[in-house]
């Protein structure tokens, strides 16, 4: 028998089962309509019969080796014993978050050129609504019930064929998967992400500090790289017991590491403001968590939510396409992403691709330690391709600074940052001031041209805020706590209440979504009292 190349999933997954097939590596957890925690576990040699059985089905739908199929659902172990499945056979998956709907949905599973697609969490009505006239393509689904379609309970309830499939993927540079970007600008743009790219996540636990005594924990969507690379691929590497809840839920998180005895978690920019938001209790240091990994702490709740919550803070910058730094706990100054590892070259570029001073702001690059771009291709976008990686670096399109000593720290995404009055307005502040008003319990800082007579390139401070309680909310002290607390400068010009800040997969506030609800509901807005002049067509913060 030739050696099994751990960089293959399948591989990975069949070599574990010769050392501990019975390891509960994977626990999935529900919270039920009665705020009750169900899970369901998956070992080694479940995640590999399984994979197997789907496999094995997958064939019979078609699909051969580079075929794509979409997963669209929350996250189930379905999902990973489907990953398993794809390895084995070779084909080449397409997850979707399973909130996507209508013309995004479609272009997604067209662009991708998907043969089928495997459904759950209400996602069965969209995607036939988008493949109506698509009579070629398959569907399946993990709910048990729903009619017309195969359910893969059965399947999984099956024997594993025998003799099993040999694994078709071989080749670790060949794509795994097709990744979408958050699309948060225009459509989405897929990744074509190699098998060798996700083999590679476990590199990344002794940076960490991570043993395998540790109990790793996401509630970050698998169709998401932070969730599905590097929490699911270090724990399936490595063997640390991983547990994944369904979706994120800032109310239970803490409560789902208590119960299943998690050391370490994952947090996403607007994650962090959304927990530090909730109601402080007089347990939040009683958990087992010794360690976050965060991208885009707010350096202004940065110590207060370490002291807060009793942990250690690992900040990191990166994103789907690649780059990756890291500023350990205690290691770097606080506010900052960190330092790229040895693998890697970075460097803050102007717009004439040259190197910027200490604390001159400029675009984060990066390229490999031997002066080689990183490798990256978007499936049929040869155009986005080759402007992501000009010039022969990887171009994150993202303004940041180093500062004396080389570490990196981050400003804004490019045409995202808030200029009033001459200034860059820290959003962070203004989010750590509204989220510690006990009425809100989450809240997003973005700007917007609202008046006439903006300097070019200026925008007004718009807070979105989801009020515990909608019926009691009092604006107008939203505001005058915001005046005590922030320079004049940086007091939101309005006050956006909502029902919910909708979010991608990666828990990223949607800004678009938020824009147009801003001008389609305008009495949901409230301007600040010196506002009220300028914009009288919306109404002021007196109910």
């Amino acid at each position: 028998m030739s050696e099994r190349n751990p960089l293959i999933l399948a591989n990975l997954i069949h070599s574990w089962c010769d050392k501990a097939p019975d390891r509960d590596i994977l626990t999935f957890v529900n919270i039920d309509e009665n705020g009750q925690f169900q899970d369901e576990t998956r070992t080694y040699q479940q995640l590999w019969e399984n994979g197997q059985r789907l496999a094995a089905w997958l064939q019979g739908q078609g699909m051969t080796r580079g075929d794509t199929f979409a997963i669209v659902m929350l996250n189930h172990p379905e999902f990973v014993d489907l990953m398993v499945a794809s390895s084995i056979l070779g084909t080449v998956f397409v997850p979707i978050d399973a909130r996507t709907r209508g013309d995004k949905l479609k272009y997604m599973l067209d662009f991708a050129e998907c043969k089928g697609a495997v459904v759950g969490d209400g996602a069965l009505a969209e995607v036939e609504a988008v493949w109506r006239e698509n009579t070629g393509k398959w569907i399946a689904t993990i709910t048990p019930g729903e009619a017309g379609h195969p359910n893969l309970s059965t399947v999984l309830a099956g024997p594993v064929q025998a003799p099993e499939l040999a694994v078709m993927s071989t080749d670790p540079s060949a794509p795994m998967q097709l990744l979408y970007t958050s699309g948060t600008t225009g459509d989405p743009k897929a990744i074509m992400s190699a098998h060798k790219r996700y083999g590679l996540a476990a590199l990344l636990t002794p940076t960490l500090g991570l043993t395998g005594e540790d109990r790793p924990y996401t509630g970050l969507s698998l169709t998401h790289a932070n969730a599905q690379i590097l929490t699911l691929g270090m724990v399936l590497h490595t063997g640390m017991r991983g547990v994944i809840s369904r979706k994120f839920s800032k109310s239970r998180l803490w409560d789902i590491t208590r119960e299943y005895g998690c050391t370490f978690f994952n947090l996403l920019g607007g994650m962090t403001t959304a927990i530090y938001a909730e109601p402080p209790r007089g347990d939040d240091t009683d958990n087992p968590v010794r360690a976050i990994l965060s991208a885009g702490m707010p350096a202004a709740i940065w110590e207060d939510f370490a002291r807060r919550f009793d942990v250690k803070l690992f900040e990191f910058y990166g994103a789907a396409e690649g780059g990756l730094t890291f500023n350990p706990s205690g290691v770097g100054p606080v506010g900052s992403c960190g330092k790229a590892p040895p693998t890697l070259q970075l460097a803050v570029l102007d717009e004439e691709g040259n190197p910027t001073a200490p604390g001159v702001a400029g675009e984060i690059c990066f390229r490999e330690a031997d002066g080689g771009c990183p490798e990256l291709t978007y499936f049929k976008n040869t155009e986005a391709t080759a402007k992501k990686t000009g010039g022969g670096w990887l171009r994150m399109g993202d303004i940041g600074h180093l500062d004396e000593d080389g570490w990196l720290f981050f400003h804004y995404r490019i045409g995202g940052g808030i200029r009033k009055n001459g200034d860059f307005i820290n959003c962070a502040f203004v989010e750590k001031a509204l989220s510690e008003i006990d009425s809100i319990s989450d809240v997003f800082v973005y700007g917007l041209e609202v008046s006439e007579g903006l300097a070019p390139g200026e925008k007004e401070i718009i807070g979105a805020v989801v009020p515990i309680n909608h019926d009691d909310f009092d604006v107008a002290a939203v505001f005058q706590t915001c005046g005590e607390k922030l320079d004049r400068n940086s007091v939101p010009d309005y006050i956006q209440v909502l029902d919910e800040i909708q979010k991608t997969a990666s828990e990223k506030p949607q800004e678009r979504f938020l824009i147009d609800a801003f001008e389609a509901n305008p009495t949901n807005v409230y301007a600040a009292p010196a506002n009220a002049k300028a914009a009288p067509h919306k109404p002021t913060c007196q109910k």
